[in-house]
C-alpha cells in the first residue's frame, strides 16, 4: 500500500490570511467582544427569566424551546431599545 501525501496551498494561505485578521487590532478588538456577548443572553435567561433547565426532552425540541428563548430575548432587546 502506496501512501501520498498532499499539501493543500489554498487552504495554508486561507488559514495565514484568518491568522493576520485575528491578530490584527480590529480583530483583537472583536475577540474581546465576542467573548463577552453571549454570557449577557445566558445570564438573562437564567437570572432574570429564572429558566434553569429545558422542559422538552430530545435534541429537536430543544432546539425549538432555545431558538424561542431567543426570540424573547431578541424582542425583550428590540423593546428597550425602541423605549429609550
Amino acid at each position: 500500500m502506496e501512501r501520498r501525501l498532499e499539501v493543500n496551498v489554498r487552504l495554508n494561505e486561507l488559514r495565514q490570511e484568518a491568522r493576520a485578521n485575528l491578530m490584527s487590532e480590529d480583530g483583537i478588538a472583536f475577540r474581546k467582544k465576542r467573548c463577552i456577548e453571549p454570557e449577557f443572553v445566558f445570564s438573562r435567561v437564567k437570572w432574570c427569566w429564572g429558566y434553569k433547565r429545558f422542559l422538552l426532552r430530545g435534541i429537536e425540541k430543544v432546539e425549538v424551546e432555545w431558538g424561542l428563548l431567543c426570540m424573547a430575548h431578541n424582542l425583550a432587546r428590540v423593546a428597550s431599545i425602541k423605549l429609550t
